[in-house]
């Protein structure tokens, strides 16, 4: 090859050219940002938003006891930090910056955190995170607190919603940077220009995620929502320092870089008047959300044969589901984040267990002959009647056939917990204290649910630090 033909065949870079006029979508949604104030919100987004903070805090109180999360908060976390923020459910103290990335990461370890159907994620642990650790430095009230996190939680899931990310990326750590982002920003009370440079900055500051991290159970995955947070906090230092992004990074990192159909229009569609939080969904199975159709239509298969079917009595159970759920299909994982992302486990797990509670995907339970044999008779396959349906469906079919020759069937067209199929307030609750209340003991437990109940009231979250900061009463953890 001549040095002409070696010259023509490297890549050629863009032209340099002026900075772009900020687009019009941008400053409208920045004014937004900048301008909202409490008073705005509806009813119905200040409630959902308090049960958001207290079943992500309930979340991340459990995913602390985890090993990891024991371990990682012992060496980055020191014991003798009395002012900072809480390392929720550690009986730890920490600067703002690292308790929202290590709350962050303990909030996603167990797979119950809430998430968002049409933004294809989990908003809320991107955000609360980073809002609850900068409170206190903020002297934020509840309100204010209650605001940043709506506000945060709106932007995040747009982006999710207004672009779609590369079959290759996992959600987590992407978009979640910018939602934390806005929210610190709004939390400070910076301006549009502030706003504006606040999203291009951290537009440009999400993770490269990829998404075997879940298939392959690789457990580094559930620090990507704990890097949102921390970079959140970040970008609002940046900015205030100084530091500028391009004109427009939302457009172009969700537009080429790592997701296709930008749809800028989308982020400031009904702005205002839809809230993503508001339509959110929560999960009480312990796993990934792509297996809850087929447990929820597993649970009506067991509900008609008298609460119970005994491993013994199945000679095979067959899914047919969507796209995503049918990637779920390894039958033999081997930690408890790949167990989670095992549809032949889940099902197989919540038959011997009665539900696809924590300690059905612990270490013990994942060892088990019963359930590891159950779970090679699972055989999952794409239906693409079920995938055509997405995203407003989410369809499962679960034929279990018996060793006597009975064949049982059911379906599920959406989840438990959807905005089309809502959990009560009083099964909401009830997770709240499933989960903290091993933590902390119920009493210490209901105290913490009084205080973000009490949020639209509270001059400041110093109380409510207070209690997510004291020692767990299991300070040990599990044991695996």
């Amino acid at each position: 090859m001549n040095a002409n033909a070696a010259v023509s065949a490297q890549p050629r870079a863009e032209p340099v050219m002026q900075r772009p006029a900020t687009p019009g979508w941008l400053s409208e949604l920045a004014t937004f940002c900048a301008n909202l104030r409490f008073e705005q919100l509806p009813p119905e987004v200040v409630s959902r938003t308090v049960q958001v903070i207290a079943d992500s805090v309930a979340a991340i109180a459990a995913g602390a006891q985890e090993p990891e999360t024991i371990a990682l908060s012992g060496r980055l976390a020191p014991a003798d930090d009395v002012s900072g923020a809480a390392i929720i459910g550690s009986g730890r103290k920490a600067t703002p910056s690292l308790a929202a990335f290590l709350n962050g990461t303990a909030g996603t370890m167990l797979e119950l955190d809430e998430g968002n159907q049409f933004a294809r994620g989990h908003p809320g642990i991107h955000v609360v995170p980073a809002v609850l650790a900068a409170a206190m430095q903020a002297k934020a009230s509840g309100k204010d607190v209650i605001t940043a996190i709506a506000l945060g939680y709106e932007i995040g899931a747009r982006i999710g919603i207004a672009s779609k990310l590369r079959i290759t990326m996992h959600p987590h750590g992407t978009w979640g940077t910018v939602g934390a982002a806005v929210a610190i920003a709004w939390l400070h009370k910076r301006d549009t220009a502030a706003m504006i440079e606040t999203i291009n900055v951290a537009s440009s500051l999400g993770l490269t995620t990829s998404r075997r991290t879940m298939l392959e159970g690789g457990t580094v995955r559930n620090t990507f929502a704990g890097f949102s947070n921390q970079i959140g906090l970040m970008v609002d230092g940046l900015v205030a320092s100084g530091f500028t992004g391009e004109a427009d990074g939302l457009g172009t990192v969700y537009g080429s870089v790592i997701a296709d159909h930008w749809q800028p229009d989308v982020m400031v569609e009904a702005l205002g008047q839809r809230w993503e939080i508001a339509r959110n969904y929560f999960k009480r199975h312990a796993c990934c959300r792509y297996n809850h159709g087929a447990l929820d239509a597993l649970s009506r298969i067991v509900a008609g044969e008298g609460g119970r079917i005994a491993p013994e009595q199945i000679a095979r159970i067959d899914v047919g589901t969507y796209i995503w759920a049918a990637q779920l299909a390894g039958q033999e994982p081997h930690n408890m984040l790949a167990a989670k992302f095992s549809l032949p486990f889940s099902i197989a797990t919540t038959i011997v267990h009665g539900a696809a509670t924590v300690e059905a995907f612990r270490e013990p339970a994942r060892l088990e002959p019963v359930t590891r044999d159950l779970a090679r008779r699972v055989f999952v396959r794409e239906d693409e009647a079920a995938t055509a349906r997405l995203p407003a469906l989410r369809p499962a079919k679960v034929t279990i056939t018996l060793t006597d020759g009975r064949v049982l069937e059911a379906e599920a067209l959406t989840n438990r917990g959807d905005t089309e199929d809502p959990y009560s307030e009083a099964e909401i609750r009830e997770k709240f204290f499933d989960l903290a209340g091993p933590v902390w003991g119920e009493a210490h437990a209901a105290a913490i649910l009084a205080q973000i109940d009490a949020l639209p009231q509270a001059a400041t979250l110093d109380a409510l630090n207070a209690l997510l900061a004291a020692t767990p009463a299991t300070p040990n953890g599990p044991q695996s």
